[in-house]
């Protein structure tokens, strides 16, 4: 099945984002972490669907990102690659993986690409990567960058409010999108930033950007699956709009599976052999 807007079934790839920019149509993205959620997604008509070390949260149940290695990242990317036939497909680096070091930064990216198959990769950061990000170009791997609020420096920043909203650190992030975009990146994730900042940014740069919580002013959005389908209960940033709610009819339907259990309502005489 063809998405609900899409008609071309070819691959997703980096230029055809920056193509989507160039005509106006904005990027559709989710995050996945696993083959059935993964396949469901793309069917959809998704663009772009990013393993990111949001697993860490959704999947381990850990209160950051931090934790979360590298062996894990490509066991997910993996199993998201098997489910997908259409779209852009990026993993997440890891904490720890590319900061120490331009040398260790590549090694870790093309072991990434080799063993989980995905189409590129996301870098947190600027000037202060953008060393290591120009070295993983270099090695023929496509690099969405990803500034603003970067979970990965949480003890740094030490809150998850909105970032750039004084202008220093406003003028900062402008340039760190150029330095991305002159750098070779095919995009970059644009994360509780304000809006007409956001917006800025979109004009001034010819890579897509990928907005979550920072407007509709942006090249494309982005939210993590499992809370757009509202499948948990306490996470809810003003950024977050719910289509669903998954926690609320996974709960009902489980529930009914204990009552049929144990009234040996379940299985029935059609139901066995």
């Amino acid at each position: 099945m063809a998405g609900y807007l899409v008609s071309d079934n070819r691959k997703v790839t980096t230029h055809r984002f920056i193509e989507m920019k160039q005509r106006g149509e904005k990027i559709a993205m989710l995050t996945s972490y696993d083959f059935t959620t993964a396949g469901i997604v793309d069917g959809a008509g998704i663009d772009g669907i990013l393993i990111g070390d949001s697993a860490s949260n959704v999947m381990a149940g850990n209160t950051t990102t931090l934790p979360i290695t590298i062996d894990q990242m490509i066991y997910h990317a993996r199993s998201v690659v098997k489910g997908v036939k259409r779209a852009l497909v990026v993993c997440d680096m890891p904490f720890g993986s590319y900061q120490v070091d331009r040398k260790e930064g590549v090694k870790n990216a093309i072991r990434m690409m080799k063993e989980s198959g995905c189409d590129a990769l996301k870098l947190e950061g600027g000037i202060e990567i953008i060393d290591t990000v120009k070295g993983i170009l270099d090695a023929g791997i496509p690099v969405m960058g990803h500034l603003g609020l970067t979970p990965q420096s949480i003890n740094k920043f030490g809150t998850y409010a909105v970032r750039a909203k004084e202008d220093a650190e406003a003028e900062k992030l402008v340039n760190d999108a150029k330095l991305l975009a002159e750098a070779g990146c095919f995009s970059v994730v644009l994360e509780k930033v304000p809006a007409k900042l956001a917006t800025v940014v979109s004009q001034e740069i010819s890579i897509p950007t990928i907005g979550i919580g920072a407007g509709n002013g942006t090249d494309g959005q982005i939210l993590v699956v499992d809370d757009m389908l509202g499948k948990n209960q306490g996470f809810a940033p003003k950024f977050l709009r719910r289509y669903a709610n998954l926690y609320e009819t996974m709960t009902d339907a489980i529930g009914q599976y204990v009552t049929d259990v144990k009234d040996v309502a379940f299985p029935n005489e059609s139901e066995s052999y």
